[in-house]
């Protein structure tokens, strides 16, 4: 394990322990600046604005057409009463008004189905934007931001804060629109039938609105806390599926099962308490609208008698009265909802708006042709000579060739500013030296590699690099010139060929080949089912670890950079297939400046300088024979005096 993951600022404990929070743990808040993250979801929305002028014109449509078509069961049930006792009465007027009321329906109809054809287009294409934005934007943020945040909370955000967000976009936000106006519509109607049957309905409004917010506000803290807990059960879950054979190494079934069921106990909780309220909600408001409608009924019955009413208009206003409860319904449920998904959005703009990784290098890498007297120019086919370009403020160029001239001078670095990693550390390595650092875990070795390709930039001291301070090369150029091979192996899902392409893409199928050779991995690739063409899936499972490190070695040959940097690049490969590969990783190492991390010190034997690391100062140099002979620090790890952890 590196030193990033131990010493940097990822290990503060989460709020269930060392773990941390799972996928949507931070979705517990409600959103901090409504107003701002609105702004920024209409931002998104902005190329589909004609549809939503459209959609809005529907949602308005639909609604009216429902207060409308209700109202026409005035005229239908006066004229019908009207009928009563006539012999041969016109039907005409009668169904003229069926006909406009089954058009005013018909009209509503489409229109719910327009804003629902269109709002599903807007808000899947809006999501991917998003998602576009929010992949772009990881790809550019530093190291430090992963090694603080776990694999987990970033996925949430993919996936539970999109999921929402997509839900309240498609449905909610419709949802709410429609009720509003049909609210405020009926409110209209009723006033132009009855204002003394509305002054009930509005005494009656505001007890809803009372047990609206009493039973709601509970309802919403139980949701939030439902989010919460579902991250937590997430996250545990991913983490135990990942680590499943730690998991039965050390027999801790039971032990995690009993974890799970703590974590699942208190999801169970948040979930049965958010749907209590929420189910309470809707049958309370139900009975308040029954309430309201027998008393309605009643009042109207007796104006009608007295001759205040006609029959029509109770039946309408009646019809409104059954209506106008579920408006309020729908819009404090649909209001939960939204402030769900307007946290979950303030946690997608929050990554977005996480600063990406500064590079304010001007130097860069290029292709050169060297001449006979040493000149160098630039070329722009493949030479297999490289070059750093310098660009100079009067606009003149210099070229500085590419040989892995490495200098650390006078470093001090620490993962956190109150704790430092490495200690003024100053050493060199010339082009073309093989440069082995052992020392305890912990001690600074990783960090050195870390520094190298500018993972993290020092706080004092600088990095040279063929003369040139790292922090002056931008940074895809110079992580080009490097390759590493890591302990930690990851394959991507693709074919054996294109996972060792990955090292160098415009690499022909027969450089593969001759990088696979050179790391001995191409005997087991031609074992398999389709050899090259093999798919590899889930990482690689299909392969032993061993194997998955040599793919890994002959991705970093295929790359051919100038510079190699080994991290434990052999610990997972037994003795006898080490000893396979060692002359392929001589030939690799040919010519190239290489740092190698090892625990197995018999690796390192014929580097030309071993560095013994010790709490971030380098406290020997040489090379085995001279460190054998000192009997200090490097001779105790060896002879197994002291054991490397």
């Amino acid at each position: 394990m590196s030193e990033v993951k131990k010493q940097g600022p990822n290990m503060a404990p989460g709020p269930r322990g060392p773990r941390g929070g799972g996928p949507g743990f931070r979705s517990v808040e409600k959103p901090k600046d409504i107003k701002k993250t609105l702004r920024r979801l209409l931002n998104y929305m902005k190329d589909y604005r004609l549809q939503l002028v459209i959609v809005f014109v529907a949602l308005i449509l639909s609604s009216l057409a429902g207060v409308a078509g209700t109202y026409f069961l005035k005229p239908i049930i006066n004229g019908l009463v009207a009928f009563v006792g006539q012999d041969s009465p016109d039907l005409s007027g009668f169904i003229r008004t069926l006909l406009i009321m089954g058009i005013i329906y018909a009209v509503g109809a489409a229109a719910t189905f327009l804003y629902n054809r269109l709002m599903l287009n807007v808000s899947t294409g809006t999501m991917r934007k998003i998602r576009v934005d929010m992949f772009r934007h990881m790809q550019s943020l530093p190291i430090k931001y992963y090694d603080t945040h776990t694999h987990g909370e970033l996925m949430s955000r993919f996936t539970n804060d999109t999921d929402t967000l997509r839900e309240i976009l498609s449905r909610g936000l419709p949802h709410l629109v429609t009720s509003a106006v049909t609210l405020i519509g009926v409110f209209v109607m009723m006033l132009v039938i009855s204002p003394l049957l509305t002054a009930l309905i509005v005494i009656m409004l505001f007890i809803m609105l009372y047990a609206v917010r009493k039973i709601g506000g509970k309802s919403a803290s139980f949701f939030i806390r439902q989010q919460r807990d579902l991250g937590e059960v997430n996250g545990y879950i991913e983490e135990m599926i990942v680590g499943q054979k730690v998991v039965k190494v050390f027999s801790r079934e039971e032990k995690i099962i009993e974890d799970f069921e703590k974590l699942n106990e208190k999801l169970r909780k948040s979930g049965s308490g958010a749907h209590t309220f929420a189910g309470i909600l809707m049958p309370i408001m139900a009975n308040l609208s029954y309430v309201n409608y027998a008393l309605t009924a009643s009042i109207g019955a007796a104006m009608a008698i007295s001759g205040y009413l006609d029959i029509g208009s109770i039946a309408s206003f009646l019809q409104y009265t059954r209506t106008f409860s579920r408006p309020i319904t729908e819009m404090s449920q649909q209001f939960n909802t939204l402030l769900a998904a307007l946290a979950g959005a303030e946690r997608i703009f929050e990554m977005m708006d996480a600063p990406p990784e500064v590079d304010e290098g001007s130097v860069t890498l290029v292709n050169a042709e060297i001449a006979t007297d040493g000149t160098i120019s630039e070329s722009d086919r493949k030479t297999g000579k490289w070059a750093w370009k310098r660009v100079k403020p009067d606009g003149s160029v210099s070229y500085v060739r590419l040989r892995g001239d490495v200098r650390f001078e006078n470093v001090v670095f620490g993962y956190e500013e109150s704790k430092t990693v490495l200690n003024n550390v100053s050493f060199y390595a010339k082009p073309g030296q093989k440069i082995a650092l052992v020392g305890s875990t912990g001690a600074g070795k990783t960090t050195i590699t870390n520094l190298i390709n500018r993972f993290y930039d020092v706080q004092s001291g600088r990095i040279l690099y063929d003369g040139i301070d790292v922090r002056e090369i931008k940074k895809d150029d110079l992580r080009r010139s490097l390759a590493m091979v890591l302990q930690d192996t990851h394959l991507f899902t693709g074919t054996v060929r294109d996972n060792i392409r990955y090292g160098r893409l415009d690499a022909t199928d027969e450089e593969v080949e001759r990088a696979a050779k050179i790391a001995n991995a191409d005997f087991f690739i031609s074992h398999l089912p389709q050899g090259y063409d093999t798919m590899l899936t889930g990482d690689g499972a299909n392969l032993s670890q061993g194997q998955r490190q040599l793919l890994a070695i002959a991705r970093a040959a295929v790359a051919d950079p100038p510079v190699l940097i080994l991290d434990e690049a052999t610990s997972s490969i037994d003795t006898r297939t080490e000893a396979l590969i060692q002359s392929g990783m001589d030939k690799l190492m040919e010519g190239k400046t290489v740092f190698v991390i090892a625990h197995r010190l018999s690796t390192v034997r014929n580097a030309d300088a071993i560095m013994v690391i010790e709490n971030g100062e380098i406290i020997e140099r040489g090379d085995h024979d001279f460190l054998i002979e000192q009997r200090g620090k490097y001779y105790q790890l060896y002879t197994g005096m002291f054991e490397l952890e």
